[in-house]
């Protein structure tokens, strides 16, 4: 059995494939301050690396520029390949929520890649000024309760 989709929910679907897309790519090449520009201003990520969630634009660029720096001298790369996204239809406020898998591939000069971590990415996303922004993100990994 088909199952039919709009254009309108399958045009929202590939957006927020493009936002997920170049936000990975702007985590993984440390542009800290582009990367954190893709949350609002206020905006939460919870990984469960950290005790607590970050919050807050200049605190998520402060995370991914130590985070990327220390990778550097480490010689290691880490790609977020982010997909099977289920995007549900709009809230009532405008706010869609997204679900997707992410494996993280770390790899060192002269080795061959490993699979790091296999995460579920639980997203808030709006749209402020005609951009999506993550207003909150949930990671969870399968290798912890």
């Amino acid at each position: 059995m088909s199952e039919t989709v709009s254009p309108a929910y399958a045009s929202l679907c590939a957006d927020i494939q493009r936002f997920h897309a170049r936000q990975m790519q702007l985590l993984d090449s440390g542009d800290a301050e582009a990367w954190a520009a893709t949350f609002t201003e206020d905006g939460l990520f919870a990984p469960p690396s950290l005790p607590e969630p970050v919050r807050g634009r200049a605190a998520l660029a402060e995370g991914v520029r130590s985070a990327h720096a220390e990778l550097a001298a480490e010689g290691e790369v880490r790609r977020h390949l982010l997909t099977t996204s289920a995007v549900e239809a709009p809230g009532a406020h405008g706010s869609v929520r997204v679900r997707s898998y992410v494996q993280v591939v770390a790899t060192r000069r002269d080795e061959a890649p490993r699979l790091l971590l296999m995460c579920v990415c639980d997203d808030v996303l709006v749209v402020e000024d005609g951009e999506w922004r993550v207003r909150e993100r949930y990671v969870s990994r399968d290798d912890r309760p």
